[in-house]
């Protein structure tokens, strides 16, 4: 499929375990932590579909939990298997988002969607990873699924970098909308609030939290960047008080929408 070859090309030449890392990466990932940390209580059993290199199941392992964690690219697998600690209790498959059927349903206490709804293009196959997410997740379990959202793309790719003008001659935007006409070839798919809840609307679930995980982080990356200890500590405070508004949250280059299943 060229959507797998498209994915094995980019991770394999792009590190997404350093940008999350990065002081401004920081802020997603802190941001990600703190809401899987309201939830999360001692022996419960995890599942990260499209786990990555595996910054967050490896996280979780090396705190105790069992961790089941599902990627699709090889490349990706090997380097998270080769941080794995003998104390770890975490499983590592190949597989895809839109078929967990190696799984049976109602295994997880929590589930963790943290990237492949970034590569799903068609409505059918991103409904049918948020099935998939649902059926393996217990009974009142908690479902964490990430985005990456139109208006961040637009203000920093498209007008920060320069590349508006470029992707309006070739079609990539919409000016009716301005949203971001995407395709495998361009590897990210963007999603605007109202987009994820029509996604959601089939879904018989209770809604907690809309995130903005980076919120205007990637505005200012540099300035992030160059913070002291005691600045950044601030700017995390002043973040983590405004990444639930609901007019600020349009604007983020991330999201994290946050489910219990019924």
């Amino acid at each position: 499929m060229d959507e797998i070859k498209y994915l094995t090309e980019h991770y394999s030449n792009y590190s997404e375990e350093d940008r999350l890392l990065s002081r401004h990466g920081q802020v997603e990932f802190l941001t990600t932590m703190k809401y899987i940390d309201k939830y999360l209580k001692e022996g419960m059993r995890l599942l990260e579909v499209g786990a990555g290199t595996g910054i967050y199941s490896l996280t979780f392992a090396e705190r105790g939990y069992q961790v089941d964690a599902v990627e699709l690219v090889e490349h990706n697998i090997n380097i998270l298997k080769s941080k794995i600690k003998p104390t770890h209790k975490i499983s590592v498959r190949q597989g895809n988002a839109i078929d967990l059927s190696f799984y049976e349903d109602n295994s997880f206490d929590i589930t963790l969607v943290l990237g492949p709804m970034y590569h799903l293009f068609q409505e059918d196959d991103k409904k049918r990873a948020l099935s998939e997410a649902l059926r393996v997740t217990k009974p009142g379990g908690i479902i964490f699924v990430a985005y990456c959202i139109n208006e961040g793309t637009m203000i920093v790719w498209g007008f920060m970098q320069g590349n508006l003008l470029k992707a309006i001659e070739k079609g990539m935007i919409d000016l009716d909308s301005y949203r971001c006409i995407s395709e495998p070839a361009l590897l990210f798919e963007m999603h605007r609030k109202e987009d994820i809840e029509a996604l959601m609307s089939p879904f018989d679930i209770d809604p907690l939290h809309y995130v903005a995980t980076d919120l205007a982080t990637n505005f200012m990356r540099s300035t992030i960047d160059a913070m002291d200890d005691e600045l950044f500590k601030a700017y995390l405070d002043y973040h983590f008080k405004l990444c639930e508004r609901k007019d600020l949250v349009g604007a983020t280059h991330h999201s994290l929408d946050i489910f219990r299943k019924k």
